[in-house]
């Protein structure tokens, strides 16, 4: 009895020990521990998370769509345009009423309004937003209302098996709430944006969950629930959301009062480590991002980094994969400095870097082309690091870049689009909009145009 009751007290200890040490992450220990609710949760957050009802008007082909029909009546239909709406989630996470959700949720939208848990809707309005993290913020118009916040946490104190809660809005049937657990971390090639680094759970998300809350056992937001992988549109039990350290950053930048979000300048491309790669390189596991390119007189290059180097973590975090390090960069903020650790020759070194935004060096000079040329139509400004960023291009891209193409024009009937690069006009190098408007002034009878669109060369002769 003695030895069984000493037992019991070393289990205890340790199991205490252990408690402390997991910062009261513990396993469920009994049947009673197992049937606890998480009501209390519930009811500390549920007023912060809210509806989003986004309308925008679209239009629609003639009904008929039939030129016969069309010539019959001696006139084309003109088109029909109709109200659409999309349903999603957001989460109040400032007092004055400032919500946070998904772009793709109010993405076109003419009118937004949000709903709270207490059926009172208001209007809203976007104040600041970036396709490419999929992020948004609104205002709910609500004169000097006072709203209830939610509690930001820390999505890098998260860790896979952790409990969580997913609260939103999904299909319109009104505020739910699911559990699961924290499935996996750092996932990539995930959705459209650049910032493929997702919390992935089982906790159920379904079509209206967009923008919503994910929160750990502290009641505090840890993501925002995003995207899922679904073959019938439906939950599968595979959600994914984004971290909300990302959601920080975003949320500094637009109470900040930036134009919009910056993202930190490299100078530098990234690629994946495979298997392959790892084995040439003599690394015993498949991950970091590999050092593909640097440019001259960028960050990564004074820094020190060079093409075939690995990096591995920023500021002792790990970087599973280049989007692991666009992320990490990103949440480490413009101005600060990061500790950089990478592998070169097998060898593990370290090296600081400053954040900064991307430089623009060349002035951007921006001119909408005019007169009779192939090019008229297209407004086009010089490449700069800070251009390309903005145009989601290659940083290290340089010319003349089209931004935009009035419908209608010659350029837009001759197929140019948008990011083309020109780079050559009847044997005339084109290195800046000024020499572009120069050689769009003549009058060739042939035009022979080399252009570059995504890394290829194409050359075209236009009468």
């Amino acid at each position: 009895m003695l030895i069984r009751f000493g037992a019991y007290l070393l289990l205890v200890f340790i199991a205490s020990a252990s408690a402390v040490l997991a910062e009261t992450k513990v396993v469920p220990q009994n049947k009673a521990e197992i049937q606890l609710s998480f009501a209390p949760l519930v009811k500390q957050t549920a007023n912060t998370v809210v509806n989003v009802f986004a309308d925008k008007q679209v239009e629609r082909p003639s009904l008929t769509g039939d030129p016969f029909f069309d010539e019959f009546f001696g006139q084309q239909l003109p088109n029909r345009t109709e109200k659409q709406s999309s349903l999603g989630s957001g989460v109040i996470f400032d007092t004055s009423g400032l919500v946070i959700t998904n772009y793709h949720v109010i993405d076109g939208a003419d009118n937004i309004r949000v709903g709270l848990a207490d059926g009172r809707e208001f209007p809203a309005k976007i104040t600041f937003q970036d396709h490419r993290l999929d992020l948004a913020v609104l205002h709910i118009e609500a004169g000097n209302t006072t709203f209830e916040a939610m509690p930001i946490g820390d999505s890098d104190a998260v860790d896979v098996g952790d409990l969580v809660l997913a609260i939103g809005n999904p299909f319109g049937v009104g505020q739910t709430v699911t559990s699961g657990i924290v499935s996996g971390l750092a996932r990539s090639k995930i959705g459209e944006g650049d910032f493929s680094y997702f919390i992935q759970t089982d906790a159920s998300i379904n079509p209206g969950n967009s923008g919503g809350a994910l929160i750990d056992m502290k009641g505090e937001l840890i993501g925002i629930n995003t995207a899922i992988v679904s073959r019938d549109g439906g939950s599968n039990g595979i959600g994914f959301a984004i971290p909300v350290n990302l959601v920080k950053v975003f949320i500094a930048s637009a109470k900040g009062g930036q134009p919009g979000f910056i993202r930190p300048y490299l100078g530098a491309s990234f690629d994946a480590v495979t298997s392959d790669i790892a084995d040439s390189l003599g690394l015993k596991i498949a991950r970091g991002a590999l050092v593909q390119s640097i440019v001259q007189g960028g960050p990564a290059d004074k820094a020190g980094l060079k093409a075939g180097d690995v990096v591995t973590a920023v500021n002792g975090r790990p970087v599973e994969h280049p989007d692991a390090l666009t992320y990490r960069l990103t949440t480490s903020g413009i101005g600060s400095s990061v500790k950089i650790t990478f592998l070169r020759n097998g060898a593990e070194q370290t090296t600081s870097m400053t954040l900064d935004q991307a430089p623009e060096g060349t002035p951007k000079d921006e001119r909408l082309i005019d007169g009779q040329n192939p090019f008229a139509g297209a407004l086009v400004a010089n490449l700069s690091p800070r251009v390309a960023d903005a145009l989601e291009m290659p940083t290290e891209s340089h010319g003349v870049v089209i931004e935009s193409i009035t419908d209608g024009s010659p350029a837009a009937r001759l197929g140019f689009v948008p990011k083309d690069i020109i780079i050559n006009i009847n044997g005339k190098d084109v290195t800046t909009t000024a020499i572009l408007a120069e050689i769009t002034q003549d009058s060739p009878t042939i035009w022979r145009v080399e252009i570059e669109r995504d890394g290829q060369r194409i050359r075209q002769f236009i009468r």
